[in-house]
């Protein structure tokens, strides 16, 4: 796993500023400890920062074609390289290296932009076309990579494997979005294309950028959607012919990314998704795997008792640390890792057993992508349950009867779950795209109402997150209500927190993550499912969990779902109830104009008196506040 950057003049401008590019690849040694190094010619510099896993010898970069002409910058692994490698031999190709990274310049030399369509992987890059003038930007089809860019007023075009390397730039504007303020508090994360400044925009998942610096195009950047999902149900068969061919298909995934010159491991939770991954690892290995997990020494929030039966079951090499519940020391770090307001609290423990892998690993993989694949998560099972109702009755009936009701009802956090009624009130009232945005939100509507100031409200003109899932729901190519809210974390919540999470905490760490169920021939086959095998009833995963009943234990597979979380509310309760307060009652957010004083005051007041609970909220505020102070 590596970092790239680079500088493009846009104007014709000859001179690339080389102490400036450096200082933007030096930003993230963390990203590629190994080696770096910059290429620079007339109008561009490219930089790479290397984390070594394959050819480790001589897979430098920038690295370029036989005569120099074709330079890629380049970060993620290309898993089918191999193949493809020896396709561009016959159509006469010469390669100096046996690195994933060379195949991506031949590629382009014989494919040009169709290039991407052939890589099976994760992977952000630049490929500079000297002859043809173009650079040639592009991204993963699910975003398991990132990469930021900017189109400054100075006609240069900069971009980075993260935030902190466009920052270095004198010339960025760090003008905050307000759009991205109002998506931020909705859901946690700044979701793309957007970033936390105007001018910085994140390349979407299955997206690629032209650059043509030719003097006659008028329009010289150009963007293109190369891939999406599409869930067309055509994969036939019974349960049990499902199940074996899930099964098959997710070997053949995770054994291409078993493939590495360095150490190499897994997580292990003892879930479903990492579990699974761990039993076929262990199933396609001679050597015992291994293996990582984190405990909490607060019960609520632990799972390893599940992990270490696992790793007893397939005689693991297994590494697992206990973390106390008011370890909250790197909280102060997050935003180093994150570059703009990010409030997945899930972020502490995921930095931490990616911290525990690499002292073992260099190279680990995960389970993620199971849930939006497979239907794992609650909130997808309630919204199917109301989805029962909704379909009952028409909008216009729905909306004033439900609205008024969801608007009347008191809201009850503290009561038993049969009397919270409010929520499910106020997403009966909604669309279907509308509701499950409510479901996944860190605040509401209303609640945000409360908390922003006159002054963003107006910056606002009436924006609200609901835009960004009705865009997306409107090229989901499924009728099916299951399958429209899978499209929707994958376009949402899969990239913009899930993978983000799980790239800088590994990064940061130095440690490659891999993850074989995100597998984009696995993910177009899983779509082809029928959506009544993910979700049967009450149990989601269905599918998935009938598929590994030969290899784990009914009380890995069925016990109920925990996930990887803190105890942030009462930390804002005890041990933090200070620091949030003054966090969140700094000058800097005093200061920003975008906060009513009086609603921060009375969230911190009334959750810290049990009255309500804000945890969620008051993490978010505390994340946006840690950035205002280094922004």
């Amino acid at each position: 796993m590596c970092g790239i950057v680079g500088i493009i003049n846009l104007d014709g401008r000859p001179e690339i500023n080389r102490s400036l590019l450096n200082d933007m690849n030096q930003s993230q040694l963390h990203r590629g400890p190994d080696e770096g190094n910059l290429h620079i010619e007339t109008g561009i510099g490219l930089g790479h920062r290397r984390l070594s896993i394959i050819d480790l010898s001589t897979g430098q970069q920038p690295l370029a074609n036989e005569d120099g002409s074709v330079i890629v910058t380049y970060n993620g692994e290309i898993y089918n390289f191999n193949e493809l490698r020896d396709e561009l031999l016959t159509h006469g190709h010469q390669f100096k290296t046996h690195s994933d990274t060379e195949v991506i310049v031949h590629a382009w030399e014989q494919w040009g932009e169709a290039c991407v369509t052939r890589f099976r992987g994760m992977f952000a890059f630049c490929v500079w076309d000297r002859n043809r003038q173009i650079a040639f930007i592009a991204r993963d089809r699910l975003g398991i990579k990132p990469i930021y860019y900017a189109e400054l007023e100075n006609q240069q075009f900069i971009f980075a494997s993260e935030l902190k390397a466009l920052k270095i730039h004198p010339q960025l504007n760090r003008e905050i979005d307000p759009y991205a303020v109002e998506e931020y508090f909705t859901l946690g994360y700044i979701p793309e294309p957007r970033s936390i400044y105007r001018q910085v925009k994140k390349l979407e998942p299955g997206h690629s950028l032209l650059i043509s610096l030719k003097e006659k195009e008028k329009e010289n950047i150009k963007l293109k959607q190369y891939w999406d999902l599409k869930f067309d149900v055509s994969v036939q068969g019974s349960e049990q012919e499902i199940a074996n061919e899930l099964i098959e298909k997710l070997k053949e995934a995770t054994k291409i990314r078993m493939v590495s010159e360095v150490p190499i491991g897994a997580f292990l939770s003892g879930g479903v998704d990492s579990s699974a991954i761990v039993a076929i690892m262990a199933n396609l290995s001679d050597k015992p795997v291994n293996t990582c997990a984190i405990g909490f020494d607060h019960q609520a929030f632990d799972e390893t008792h599940y992990a270490e039966s696992v790793a007893k079951q397939y005689k693991t090499h297994h590494h697992q640390e206990q973390v106390n519940s008011d370890d909250f020391q790197l909280i102060d770090q997050l935003i180093n890792f994150y570059d703009e307001p990010y409030a997945d609290s899930s972020a502490l423990p995921t930095y931490q057993v990616c911290k525990l892998a690499r002292k073992n690993v260099t190279v680990a993989l995960s389970g993620d992508g199971g849930d939006e694949n497979l239907a794992g998560y609650r909130r997808q099972r309630l919204h199917m349950n109301e989805e029962k109702i909704r379909s009952l009755l028409p909008y216009s009936v729905r909306k004033p009867v439900f609205g008024t009701l969801g608007a009347l009802y008191p809201k009850m956090d503290w009561a038993p779950q049969f009397f919270r009624g409010k929520t499910t009130f106020q997403a009966l009232g909604r669309h279907s795209a509308e509701a499950y945005m409510h479901s996944v939100s860190v605040s509401s509507a209303e609640q945000r109402q409360q908390l922003f100031s006159p002054q963003l409200k107006k910056q606002l003109q009436g924006y609200q997150t609901v835009e960004v899932f009705n865009r997306h729901a409107k090229n989901c190519s499924s009728d099916s209500a299951l399958s429209l809210i899978q499209y929707l974390d994958f376009k949402t919540y899969l990239t913009g927190d899930i993978l983000t999470k799980v790239d800088r905490a590994s990064m940061a760490n130095s440690l490659e993550v891999r993850v074989p169920i995100l597998d984009h021939k696995l993910v177009e086959w899983i779509a082809k499912i029928s959506p009544t095998f993910k979700l049967k009833g009450s149990e989601g995963k269905y599918i998935f969990k009938k598929s590994l009943e030969p290899y784990l234990s009914d009380d890995i597979l069925y016990r109920k779902k925990m996930g990887f979380s803190v105890p942030i509310s009462n930390w804002f309760r005890n041990e933090l109830k200070d620091e949030i307060r003054d966090v969140i009652l700094s000058d800097e957010m005093l200061s920003s104009g975008l906060f009513n004083q009086s609603t921060l005051k009375a969230m911190l007041d009334q959750h810290q008196v049990g009255q309500k609970e804000f945890s969620p909220q008051l993490w978010s505020l505390m994340m946006f506040s840690k950035f205002l102070q280094v922004n």
